[in-house]
């Protein structure tokens, strides 16, 4: 059979083949190991093997006249999985099988190698071991991932307060997880068959929030058409979760005593009593005793719900978590998304785990999603992560991501100058969009508003340019 014979068979074969001379020196390779490694036949021809980087090779160098590659003295290697890199520098993982080539007296001219890509099984099998790891982690945890000190005594504690039907107050920063603790009591409690209302006492205006809570009867004020069933009501039996529980009025603060203290409400509109069984599950980013102090909550209220106080640790705290909980959120938003990123970079993760966390397990979660957008496939790599973590170039306009993390509780515990300049930083950037401004803090436009109305920052259109009603033309605001 003539050589073009033998041309054709290479040339189909689905694996990857390579030939080497004694010296290292690559003479011929096919179509699919082109296709697999990304250089064309032009630029590997002529050049040493190792520009490839296999691992699997025992490069021996030649020296003293002795063989290039401790294959030449076996004479071949067998199913031998390795992995080599491509022209782009992505790691292909194979499987490779190589005997040695002999002329007609028997001496050793050099090497054929066969090498089957299996870069996709192996992703496979990455993604399915890690899934699982989390899955497991996840499963008797309600969600709460972490294997640090701090976490563990966290569940401990969950364990032992699911039991008991005293009011808990859940202290923590904005980020830290407070929901599923306040989840997690409720599964693991004796209501746990019963509903868990969930209500954010901050995204609602005064009126609104008692609507919310205790419900109200037809014609009650303006657009009631008919009677509602309050949160309370439907939490009868179950559990109800008051989140930011500081930031309610006094006058909300007054009938949130009496349903603890007596366990029925009115609603809104109505004088006849309602009674109602509910655990109450309350959340907080904020001092509340130092409100107690100040008049701005009610002691007595305070003292009621803080019947069992948890604190949630935040991420600064517990960096040995972050690895896993990273890791949880790749596989979980590369699914939702469809894409083949399996995880991070060593040198990703030692940049994550540097970082102070302000917006803590959010703000993890959110620079985890916006790595995904930049990364395609493979591993995270540190400049996917880097912008978000540090603004970026000198004059960046735009806030530090840790700023961004829930601006209403960050607002709650910082002075009125610093809680006014984050407002201001997110409007500059929307010029003047408050829907906009809202999304970029991660919070309701109702709270952009009220935070508006609270500093007197109107916004203003003039012709075509923005500008606001009574402000130094520096920064155009007031």
């Amino acid at each position: 059979m003539d050589n073009n014979f033998y041309r054709a068979v290479v040339e189909t074969m689905q694996d990857g083949l390579l030939v080497v001379s004694t010296d290292g020196i690559i003479t011929a390779v096919n179509s699919s190991f082109e296709a697999m490694s990304g250089y064309s036949s032009r630029e590997l021809v002529g050049k040493r093997c190792t520009m490839l980087n296999c691992t699997g090779c025992k490069l021996l160098g030649g020296a003293a006249g002795g063989p290039w590659c401790g294959m030449f003295i076996k004479g071949g290697v067998r199913n031998r999985k390795c992995c080599l890199q491509a022209k782009n520098g992505a790691r292909v993982d194979a499987i490779k099988s190589a005997t040695v080539l002999r002329d007609d007296s028997g001496q050793v001219t050099g090497a054929v190698e066969t090498l089957t890509d299996i870069s996709e099984m192996v992703r496979q099998e990455q993604r399915i071991r890690l899934l699982r790891a989390s899955l497991q982690a996840q499963s008797g945890n309600f969600g709460i991932l972490g294997s640090s000190a701090q976490i563990r005594h966290l569940l401990d504690l969950i364990r032992d307060v699911a039991q008991s039907e005293a009011p808990v107050l859940i202290y923590g920063e904005s980020g830290v997880g407070k929901e599923l603790v306040a989840q997690a009591l409720h599964d693991l409690g004796p209501r746990a068959d019963g509903a868990f209302i969930r209500v954010n006492c901050a995204s609602l205006n005064e009126n609104l929030l008692e609507s919310e809570l205790f419900g109200h009867v037809r014609g009650a004020f303006t657009g009631a058409g008919r009677d509602r069933v309050g949160r309370f009501e439907a939490a009868s039996d179950g559990s109800i979760f008051l989140d930011e529980i500081g930031d309610i009025a006094s006058s909300i603060q007054v009938k949130l005593l009496r349903v603890l203290e007596a366990k029925e409400i009115e609603r809104v509109g109505d004088h006849q009593p309602i009674s109602v069984d509910a655990r109450v599950i309350a959340a907080t980013n904020r001092d509340l005793e130092g409100l107690v102090a100040s008049g701005t909550f009610r002691s007595d209220l305070f003292y009621r719900i803080n019947v069992v106080p948890i604190w949630v640790p935040p991420l600064r705290e517990r960096k040995e978590d972050i690895p896993l909980l990273a890791q949880t959120f790749v596989e979980q938003i590369a699914s939702r998304c469809n894409k083949p990123v399996i995880g991070l970079k060593e040198e990703t993760l030692e940049i994550l785990t540097g970082h102070d966390w302000p917006g803590n397990v959010r703000e993890l979660r959110n620079i985890i999603e916006y790595a995904l957008v930049l990364c395609h496939e493979g591993l995270i790599e540190p400049e996917h992560v880097l912008h978000r973590i540090h603004c970026g170039p000198a004059g960046c306009s735009r806030a530090p991501l840790a700023q961004m993390q829930n601006v209403e509780s960050s607002m709650c515990r910082s002075g009125s100058h610093e809680e006014r300049e984050l407002l201001l930083n997110a409007l500059r950037e929307a010029r003047g969009n408050q829907t906009e401004a809202a999304r970029i803090l991660g919070v309701s436009r109702v709270t952009v508003w009220k935070r508006m109305k609270k500093f007197g920052i109107r916004w203003a259109k003039r012709r075509s340019t923005d500008a606001c009603e009574g402000a130094p033309s520096s920064c155009g605001y007031s």
